[in-house]
Parts: structure tokens; sequence; C-alpha cells
């Protein structure tokens, strides 16, 4: 079982998440465990304050050393306690590794734990980085209030892939997983405001419609994400 520890300042944010349908099914499955610890725990500040100016002056607060070091001890020795040499730490940074299929895939498959921090404010002080080797991943090339959302993001990414968590071959065939995007589906009704779901989809005959998807696939790709049909050559 794949054990995840997130360090925020918000921990309601995760509430529904959690009680979705895909994330509950791995719970109750055992293959994610999923502990939530308030950063703000760890800080001796009387006013529960975990947030200081930058040195050297700015905008914005930076979350301080202590109080966020404190909660990641606590995670690695009391929550993963004889795991933790098993347990890798992310912080989810605007200047991190891009999120992508590929790296959503080994985090889900690689035998790790995980300490996930969610930033605020202006981000982290750098030391905490340096003391715990952490790695820093990015869901785009975008700001987000606080690292909350990107958090959301790389968890539904990664405990999706966990076999047994979706249905049987609801992975075969979606976006990224061989460089194309998804070709468009259509349910009922067969025609609505006088678009017709295309004949060759209601035909019966399933190499003609797997060929179709296919060739479906490579129109959207070359006109949404044409740099992702280069990504082999």
């Amino acid at each position: 079982m794949k054990k995840i520890v997130i360090l925020t300042l918000f921990k309601n944010m995760f509430d529904e998440f959690l009680k979705s349908n895909a994330i509950k099914k791995a719970i109750e499955q055992k293959k994610v465990s999923i502990d939530l610890v308030d950063i703000r725990d760890f800080t001796n500040d009387k006013h529960k304050r975990v947030d200081f100016p930058p040195y050297g002056g700015g905008t914005g607060m930076i979350i301080s050393c202590e109080p966020l070091c404190l909660a990641i001890d606590y995670s690695l020795n009391n929550i993963l306690n004889s795991e933790k040499e098993n347990t890798k730490i992310i912080y989810m940074s605007p200047r991190g590794k891009l999120l992508n299929y590929n790296l959503s895939k080994e985090i889900s498959d690689d035998g790790y734990n995980y300490v996930i921090i969610c930033g605020h404010y202006e981000g982290i002080d750098e030391r905490v980085i340096e003391e715990y080797d952490i790695m820093e991943i990015s869901i785009g090339d975008y700001v987000l209030t606080g690292g909350e959302l990107a958090c959301l993001v790389l968890l539904d990414s990664i405990i999706r892939l966990m076999p047994g968590v979706l249905s049987d071959g609801a992975l075969d065939e979606e976006s990224h997983t061989d460089n194309l995007l998804e070709y468009p589906q259509y349910t009922k009704p067969s025609e609505f405001r006088g678009r017709k779901v295309p004949e060759i989809l209601i035909s019966g005959n399933h190499q003609k419609i797997n060929e179709y998807r296919k060739q479906e696939s490579i129109r959207i790709t070359k006109k949404y994400r044409p740099e992702l049909l280069q990504k082999d050559k």
C-alpha cells in the first residue's frame, strides 16, 4: 500500500476529494492511505502564524522553516514510522518538474511512500528544500494561490492509475498513453440540434470503428497538441 501524507494549511480542501468514488475505492481496497497534517499545529507562535516577510524585502509572505520541518519530521517519524526510509518528499511548486502522464505513472508504480507539501503565500523557505532533498513538481506554467489544488491534481492523476481503481479497460485508450489525445466521444441521443453521431460508430463494425478512432486521435492531436506527435521521433 502506498502511503501519502499531505502537509497543508487548509485540510478542509481535501474533504470532498477523499469522498469521491475512485479515491474512496482506492482507500477502501488499501491501495493507498492518505493522512492530512496541518502545518499550523507545529508553530510556536501564539497566533498560530507560520508565514513571515522575506529577508531582502519583497511582497508576500514565506512559510517558515521551523513549523514546516517539524511537520515533515512528524510525518516521517510518527505516521510513516518504519517505512520512512522508503519515502520521498514532494513540494508542489511552479518552478518544479512539469507533471505529465509518464511522471504520474512513475509515481503511481514506484513503490515509494510520499510526503506532499502544499505551499501557500509566496512559497516556503529554501532551506527546507535543501534539508530534505525535496522533489518539486508543477502542474503547469502558471501560479496558484496555494499548493492544495495542485496537490489534488497530482493525487488524482496517480491514484486513478493504480490497478483496480478504475474499471477494466478504462485506461487502455486514454489521452497521452501513446502520445495521442483521445478521440471524440458520443452518446445518446444519436442526433442533437441537427448534429448526428458519425455513422461508423453505430455500424457495429468494430475493426472499422477502431480504425476511425485511431484516425480521429491523430487528427485531434495534430489540431490541439501537434508537439506530441514528435516525441518518438
